[in-house]
């Protein structure tokens, strides 16, 4: 049987993201840091740390978005993937994550930083983990709209057409 990106989502049992691909929430951390032990930019607590894992099936894309804490990406199976970053400052970096030899296992995207993925093979798919900390909370996910971002960055308008 061949493990294709239909055979994890449902092995997995995993959902509809709305960044795009397909994810479940695997670890949320019991101990919480309360909020005035947080930078302003968070509204309440949050978990030390949660995971997720995070599947692009062939064909789409992780929509460009950002969050208020830093996040790793730790690679699991299928292709590699090309994650774009654009930071406050509108400088333009990428992270391929997957087995190639210029390729690492793992990626962090800073806080605040504006990032999305898409797949290095349209026709395969690549099932990692994302690791967020402080834990996630959907009140500090921000998907982006690409109009804004194109004003904002006009040097990045067809990157950022093609992710939001």
């Amino acid at each position: 049987m061949r493990k294709d990106g239909g055979y994890w989502i449902g092995r997995l049992a995993l959902e509809a993201h709305p960044e795009g691909g397909y994810f479940r929430e695997t670890y949320r951390a019991e101990e919480r840091i309360p909020e005035d032990g947080l930078e302003c930019r968070y509204d309440g607590a949050r978990a030390v740390s949660t995971a997720i894992y995070f599947l692009l099936n062939r064909g789409e894309v992780s929509k460009f978005h950002r969050l208020k804490s830093d996040e790793i990406w730790h690679f699991h199976a299928g292709c590699d993937v090309l994650i774009h970053v654009i930071d406050s400052n509108g400088r333009y970096t990428s992270k391929h994550l997957g087995t190639a030899e210029a390729a690492s296992f793992q990626v962090v995207i800073g806080a605040g930083d504006w990032f999305g993925a898409e797949l290095m093979d349209q026709s395969g798919f690549s099932l990692m983990g994302c690791t967020v900390a402080p834990g996630f909370e959907f009140a500090d996910f921000e998907l982006a709209n690409g109009d804004g971002l194109v004003h904002q960055w006009p040097e990045h308008e067809p990157l950022i057409r093609r992710l939001t």
